[in-house]
């Protein structure tokens, strides 16, 4: 199982050199993914819970694939319908030849309506777009020269070059944990990517209704790979209605072994509570990481201490 980290790229403390001393602990210590998210249009109801300034994640990784060597670089996620699928497609696939084939796009419908106002995107549409931008994007990752014809976007005799660096493109990672969005999921992801769960709504009835769409779809069940949020306590929490990640040390880990034995194939940590000013003093997070790493997590080895 491998391990990443969700950096922050917004707040009042995020800067270029936050986002490269990021980058450069996760690589540092030897997790295997770093990953970051996506607002375009910061309007109230993103800045009450990500403010400004908030660094775009396609010219972020771009950077930081250059400041780094080893680690996969993705996004948590970025919301689809509010970019046209041939820029989506082609900044992702210029990141993937930038960074020699490590990056993961993570995709996710949206859910900030003012943001879809002023982008004047149809909110109510968002899961529509969301699914025939996924099919435009792998029709222009797998084709040459590529046409496309929808209902949102079409277009024709596209040249697409570069294509990406992983064949036949990167992995997609679809967000979200209602019915649509494991269908989405089963019927363009690569792996399914949900965010805050429970681990009892996870094996018995988010993983058997994943399953149960794969078999009516006659496809492959798409890889596990949560995002977890880590809230560290000194007592331990009651079990009942815990979100994964969040309690003691031996509850966290308690958390993961049951993520592997789920079949979790990446889990992705976020340090993030909801509070801006904690960009301000990313060390903290940085110190709680290192002590999963150092206590729970056997980064080398993919597996857990």
């Amino acid at each position: 199982m491998k391990f990443g980290i969700n950096i922050l790229n917004f707040g009042p403390g995020t800067n270029p050199e936050s986002l490269r001393r990021w980058a450069k602990f996760a690589e540092d210590t030897g997790f295997h993914l770093l990953m970051i998210s996506d607002h375009v249009a910061i309007t109230p109801d993103v800045q009450s819970q990500f403010p400004a300034p908030f660094y775009d994640p396609f010219i972020s990784l771009g950077w930081l694939a250059a400041a780094t060597n080893r680690i996969e670089l993705g996004t948590t996620v970025i919301i689809l319908p509010y970019r046209h699928p041939l820029l989506t497609a082609r900044m992702a696939a210029n990141i993937d030849r930038l960074s020699d084939g490590r990056f993961i796009l993570g995709v996710g419908v949206g859910w900030a309506k003012q943001e879809f106002e002023a982008l004047d995107i149809p909110f109510e549409q968002r899961g529509t777009i969301t699914n025939e931008y996924l099919e435009a994007i792998k029709i222009y990752w797998s084709n040459d020269i590529a046409s496309y014809g929808g209902q949102f976007v079409s277009f024709k005799n596209v040249y697409s070059g570069p294509r990406p660096a992983r064949s036949p493109y990167p992995p997609i990672w679809v967000g979200g944990a209602s019915e649509a969005a494991l269908r989405r999921a089963v019927r363009y992801g690569d792996a399914w990517h949900p965010y805050g769960v429970r681990l009892d709504w996870l094996q018995e009835e988010g993983l058997p209704k994943l399953r149960q769409i794969a078999e009516e779809e006659e496809k492959p069940v798409p890889a596990l790979c949560p995002r977890i949020a880590l809230l560290l306590h000194q007592t331990a929490l009651a079990e009942t209605g815990r979100k994964a990640g969040q309690g003691t040390i031996d509850q966290i880990r308690s958390d993961l072994e049951a993520l592997a034995v789920l079949g979790a194939e990446t889990v992705l940590l976020d340090t993030y509570n909801g509070q801006p000013d904690q960009t301000l003093y990313p060390e903290r997070d940085w110190e709680l990481l290192a002590l999963l790493a150092e206590r729970v997590l056997d980064l080398e080895n993919q597996s857990l201490r």
